[in-house]
């Protein structure tokens, strides 16, 4: 197609703003062309007979969207895949018969539509279009002024486009009542023009950069998900060397399959095929990750319903067959995109099932008492609006939840939204703006847990194929200066500063924490697998369970902020392992890695028991004690001949009597529990050791918080 784009003569006829008569391809037009205008017809009709299949298809599928009772403006994207195969054959017959005579009207109709759908970065169709539309004897397609209105959003020329729309609308309004859809549709796109200019006037500190050759191909690369701290990816591709090896009859592309890469020395790593377990030799897109990467949702399409979800689940190095989701989930309708709460007892997704709101819903579903999905629930108007969501995905955060939408003010297509759930309710969707945002489809963004970085597909310039994947770097709002008063400015007479100094900017960014590591054997580091639970203290509830990798060892557990967490990590054969997270709800994002050693149960082995908790300065055990204990217990119901010693310590603020009598106290109060709860009073010993034995400084009060603790030790088996 650019070899003829390049031809000087061509462009500059259409490029001048000045245009000629329309002229036909006639004899009294080309009076001494006659075999030059007869090549010329010739091609003119093998184009025109390609192109008008294709506009039919396009067509087709404008109908479609029209006949819905919940009307739904096109996307460039269906226009795209109606007919580009026919534009295809199309083009270089009617670029020849354009180089005879660029000065007709519906000859440049024609490669408007055309450089629309198989160039929409390029320019030529606003440029097509302006020369149609001004050559126009009133024997052109009604939609003409449209197209040419949404070539021109598309190059974000705003007031151009505002231009056309608005012939577009004049032409409309000659029978309002029967194109009530479509002034609703230029309606809309007027109002999204004014977006655009709003937007791209005052872009959003971003660095927006293509993931390079090991993400992206010649063919289209979309619809990526990444783990919570960024070390795996998996996206969705329609490369050559798809499972199946077929083409897509729609639009002779191969079929879709799944792809996947690690973060190796802060570079991704070649993309690989999933394989034939997790690839069918029909579609397969990636529609959610976990935020531990360790389950996987799939879109597997179905003519009948237009398509399902699947889910696979990671064993060692492993993915597991897709398997169906329910019914709840997975209806007679379309689903697409998906993402799960960090806890795992949640599912967002997209439907355009009956009884919504648009032409595709945000839904959740939460587990049931059968841990399977229950009951679908439409999330409501603040995130769902008539004209379409698409790409949930809500962050490890648990509150902050990002989708495209068609609605709630866009640049044109799907813009990307943020909204939080505060104070009971989704606050009103915020435009990510330019440039993560543009005039075409901008869909399946993701963030990373730290919020630094987001991951999107699109069709920018320059890329390596149809669509790429980019990343999303947030640089945050600019630090002001502070302003100098008068005795600054006199003291820096005398000491001039290299640099102003900054006022802190408050964060905006996640309130969490991305608990990470390994889980190994104490004594031989052999990597495990483990279960890992995740426990509301204040609550004692057990609220999600993981399992370490078991080829890797590796876990992570996403946490949000504003609760008091205990961890517990249990194999059998081992001591369980405890950690605390007790975070307020204004701390801010952190990622903290820990490996965890299990010690087998054996003589001599001790462990801290981070979840037991006392009211200051007493031995009275807090309530939210209760989980920790209760895994003390089962250890010891489940090894009926152990006997152990509850020994508690405390800093070194305080006499030495004191603390010893303190300590003493606190272990005497968990041997007691112990006893209420039927262990043998036989198997239990309580020992205070007061401020003898620190495992960390004194003179800090990380080092002193360390130091207060409650440990129990095996005395014999």
């Amino acid at each position: 197609m650019n070899k003829f784009l390049k031809i000087t003569t061509l462009l500059f006829s259409i490029c001048t703003t000045t245009f000629a008569q329309n002229i036909e391809f006639e004899k009294s037009n080309f009076p001494d062309k006659k075999d030059q205008l007869k090549e010329a017809k010739k091609n003119l009709e093998e184009g025109k007979e390609a192109f008008e299949i294709g506009k039919k298809e396009y067509d087709f599928v404008l109908e479609g969207f029209v006949a819905k009772n919940k009307y739904l403006p096109v996307s460039r994207k269906d226009y795209q895949r109606a007919g580009d195969i026919y534009f295809k054959q199309a083009q270089p017959f009617l670029m020849k018969a354009q180089e005879f005579n660029s000065n007709n009207a519906y000859l440049n109709y024609m490669l408007g539509v055309i450089s629309f759908n198989l160039d929409p970065q390029g320019d030529m169709a606003c440029k097509y279009f302006e020369k149609a539309v001004a050559l126009n004897t009133g024997k052109l397609p009604d939609d003409v002024t449209y197209l040419a209105g949404w070539a021109n959003q598309f190059q974000m020329k705003w007031d151009e486009a505002i231009k056309y729309y608005q012939m577009a609308l004049t032409q409309l309004s000659k029978d309002a009542k029967e194109n009530a859809a479509a002034i609703e549709d230029v309606n809309k796109k007027i109002g999204e023009c004014n977006v655009g200019k709003k937007e791209t006037a005052n872009p959003q500190r971003v660095f927006v950069d293509n993931l390079g050759a090991s993400i992206n191909s010649a063919y289209p690369d979309y619809s990526a998900f990444i783990s919570a701290d960024e070390s795996m990816m998996v996206f969705t591709s329609r490369r050559d060397n798809s499972t199946g090896g077929k083409l897509d009859e729609g639009d002779k592309w191969p079929f879709e399959d799944l792809y996947q890469s690690f973060k190796v020395n802060g570079k991704w790593s070649p993309a690989q095929n999933f394989g034939p377990i997790v690839n069918s030799p029909e579609h397969d897109a990636t529609a959610g990750l976990s935020s531990d990467g360790t389950t996987m949702f799939i879109f597997k399409y179905k003519e009948k319903d237009g398509g399902d979800i699947y889910q696979s689940n990671l064993t060692g190095n492993t993915w597991s067959k897709p398997e169906h989701l329910n019914k709840n989930v997975n209806s007679k309708w379309h689903e697409s995109s998906v993402s799960l709460s960090f806890d795992g007892r949640r599912i967002y997704f997209i439907s355009d099932r009956d009884g919504g709101i648009g032409a595709g819903d945000i839904y959740y579903c939460d587990k049931d008492a059968k841990n399977d999905w229950g009951p679908a629930v439409n999330i409501g108007p603040s995130l769902n609006t008539k004209y379409g969501e698409e790409g949930v995905f809500i962050h490890p955060d648990s509150k902050t939840i990002y989708f495209s939408s068609k609605g709630h003010g866009t640049m044109g297509g799907y813009d990307i939204f943020k909204s939080v759930f505060e104070n009971g309710k989704w606050s009103t969707p915020i435009n990510l703006g330019y440039p993560i945002n543009g005039p075409d489809d901008d869909v399946f963004f993701v963030i990373s847990g730290n919020g630094n970085h987001g991951y999107f597909a699109s069709s920018k310039q320059g890329g390596f194929g149809d669509k790429d994947i980019y990343r999303i770097t947030f640089l945050g709002p600019e630090k002001p200066p502070v302003v100098m008063n008068e005795d600054n400015l006199l003291a820096s007479v005398a000491a001039p500063v290299s640099e102003f100094k900054a006022e802190k900017i408050a964060s905006s960014g996640p309130k969490m924490t991305i608990l990470k590591g390994t889980i190994s054997d104490a004594k031989t580091y052999k990597l495990l697998e483990a279960l890992v639970e995740l426990v509301d203290n204040s609550l004692n509830e057990v609220i999600a369970t993981f399992k370490s990798n078991s080829t890797t060892g590796k876990y992570l557990v996403s946490l949000p902020s504003g609760k008091n967490y205990g961890i517990a990590v249990k194999k059998d054969g081992y001591l369980f392992h405890s950690e605390n997270f007790d975070l307020k709800q204004s701390d801010e994002f952190q990622e903290v890695e820990i490996n965890i050693k299990l010690k087998p149960i054996e003589v001599g082995q001790a462990i801290v028991l981070k979840n037991i908790f006392f009211d200051f300065d007493k031995s009275t055990i807090r309530p939210e004690s209760a989980n920790e204990l209760d895994r003390l217990i089962k250890l010891l119901t489940e090894n009926p001949t152990i006997k152990i010693e509850l020994g508690s310590h405390t800093d070194s603020k305080g006499s030495d009597e004191y603390n010893m009598k303190l300590s003493q106290s606190r272990s005497q109060s968990v041997v007691t529990y112990l006893i209420g709860k039927g262990i043998s009073t036989d198997r239990l010993v309580a020992k205070g050791y007061g401020e003898t034995t620190p495992i960390a400084s004194n003179d800090n009060d990380e080092g002193r918080q360390q130091n207060r603790r409650t440990e129990f030790k095996i005395l014999s088996k």
